[in-house]
């Protein structure tokens, strides 16, 4: 008898992409050169912020999603800190206030106006000072109002109130290495977070404890990313020891962890 194998046909195996024409796209923008690992950019439904290059300090744009096209160079930025810019988050309660961190150590927040804007922007509404080295990872919290979590190269996560300036939680013993990502659960009572050790971990910042860890989540040294998805289970990317990429979705109830 003989066996012949069977390649199931993808349905999209004919599906092609058009290319967006120019003028619905944003053109010569300078986006960062830094050495970091970020997205750069964040949306949301009124605005484009990309951070991008700029002499004697750092800084980013801030785009109506309207305002597509040629963007010119001496558009107005976002330029209040002393060092570059490495990672901005936008409020999910307010469309016109959006975080930034930075190598200078900072984190700051911003309010935009309505309308865009018109001149540079240098005056922060809030400056939080907490951290020794820079900060990388910024995100707010998704249900509280003006909760906003930063991370750092010191392996330290804080927890703020962007209110009051003040810091709710500091969990400095949780990490021993530098952490790469953290992603809020859909109501924000954990957070899981990837880290250099190449563990991701799920953490209660009220309490301060590790609910759930996964050592060597992925075994490569490249950086791994790790979020929450709605229904409580964690998905990561990473690589293997020979760098292949790396898909994986873990089930913290079970304790399951399956590569794809």
């Amino acid at each position: 008898m003989s066996f012949r194998k069977v390649v199931r046909q993808s349905k999209f195996r004919h599906v092609f992409g058009q290319p967006v024409k120019n003028d619905q796209c944003y053109e010569d923008i300078r986006v960062s050169r830094v050495t970091w690992d970020s997205t750069f950019c964040a949306v949301n439904p009124k605005f484009l912020a990309v951070i991008v290059e700029a002499s004697g300090g750092g800084a980013f744009l801030v785009l109506p999603l309207s305002k597509t096209g040629r963007i010119d160079k001496a558009y107005p930025t976002v330029c209040g800190h002393t060092g570059p810019v490495l990672d901005i988050d936008w409020c999910p309660h307010n469309d016109e206030v959006i975080a930034s961190g930075s190598e200078d150590c900072t984190v700051m927040v911003w309010q935009i106006p309505e309308n865009g804007l018109t001149s540079p922007l240098t005056e922060p509404v809030v400056v939080l000072e907490g951290h020794t080295k820079r900060v990388g990872i910024i995100t707010w919290h998704p249900t509280a109002r003006n909760v906003l979590l930063s991370a750092g190269c010191d392996n330290v996560v804080l927890i703020w109130n962007v209110g009051t300036a003040e810091e709710l939680y500091r969990l400095d013993s949780l990490h021993p290495d530098l952490i790469y990502n953290v992603s809020w659960n859909h109501n924000g009572s954990l957070f899981c977070s990837a880290c250099k050790d190449k563990s991701v971990r799920i953490i209660d910042p009220r309490r301060g404890t590790l609910v759930a860890e996964r050592e060597k989540a992925h075994e490569g040294a490249r950086p791994m990313r790790a979020i929450f998805l709605a229904d409580g289970k964690v998905f990561t990317t990473g690589f293997s020891r020979m760098s292949e990429r790396q898909l994986a979705l873990w089930d913290p109830g079970v304790r399951r962890f399956c590569l794809a």
